[in-house]
């Protein structure tokens, strides 16, 4: 059947497919397609919120089995555990608890995360997960890309960061070959440090001029119907499917 609620919220617009489909980066047919609900089909969730946002309603309002803006609203308060105004007031214990409780994920993504490559308990949970069959995936910066020069520049130490990075990985080398646990460079332009574990996520913005330690820290905690949570988990799946795996500290030995 096709989706009677779209197409009534298309002609109510005033606007064409063509115009509609121009505006929110699609093809005309396919903007058709979602109409005709072929197949049940209906666009992935960015181009849900694109389409309520120009035709000015709610996403219950085109897609009736869609939570409407309030629901999504109060899962997402629910899914915040808490706020610290900077990761120095986090508690210490807080990050390897996160990770003690990790039976299907184990994610880092940082530029260089240095405070935790000289943490023994750390290490300690790394071998532990990864020996349960947990698989430990440690997405680091690449030291010579653009965005970890730029992210120096930002925080005002320069080619610092490039050091701690490599420093980080250095720290790290007991554990480069410990089966369960992989290692990847990535050259994407973090605006979050992520820390996950299962359904629990500690994100650390980053903001420009300080340091990630003085930027903020969500706790969050995965709810059904929540998309704060998801977004961030998205980012993890998209930054480790772009890195590339290294399997030494030292990447003149990755090189050669």
């Amino acid at each position: 059947m096709a989706n009677e609620r779209l197409r009534g919220a298309i002609l109510a617009s005033g606007l064409t497919v063509e115009q509609i489909a121009e505006r929110i980066g699609v093809s005309a047919r396919t903007v058709e397609r979602w109409v005709e609900a072929r197949g049940q089909r209906r666009p992935y969730r960015r181009f849900q919120y694109a389409l309520a946002n120009l035709m000015q309603r709610d996403l219950s309002d085109l897609w009736p089995d869609e939570e409407s803006a309030s629901q999504t609203a109060e899962a997402g308060r629910a899914e915040l555990v808490r706020l610290y105004p900077h990761r120095a007031v986090v508690p210490k214990d807080l990050w390897t608890s996160l990770y003690s409780g990790a039976a299907r994920h184990f994610d880092l993504v940082v530029y260089a995360g240095f405070w935790l490559s000289e943490d023994p308990l750390f290490f300690r949970l790394i071998r532990e997960k990864a020996t349960a069959g947990v698989p430990v995936r440690m997405m680091l910066g690449d030291p010579d890309s653009h965005p970890v020069a730029q992210r120096g520049e930002d925080e005002g130490i320069g080619p610092a960061m490039a050091g701690k990075i490599r420093n980080a990985l250095a720290n790290y080398a007991p554990i480069f070959n410990v089966p369960g646990v992989e290692f990847r460079l990535h050259s994407t332009t973090l605006y979050n440090s992520l820390y996950r574990a299962d359904d629990e996520m500690l994100v650390n913005g980053h903001v420009h001029g300080v340091g990630a330690y003085l930027a903020p820290v969500l706790h969050l905690s995965k709810v059904p119907g929540g998309e704060l949570f998801s977004t961030y988990a998205a980012s993890i799946e998209r930054i480790w499917e772009s890195s590339r795996r290294i399997t030494s500290p030292r990447l003149e030995d990755e090189a050669a």
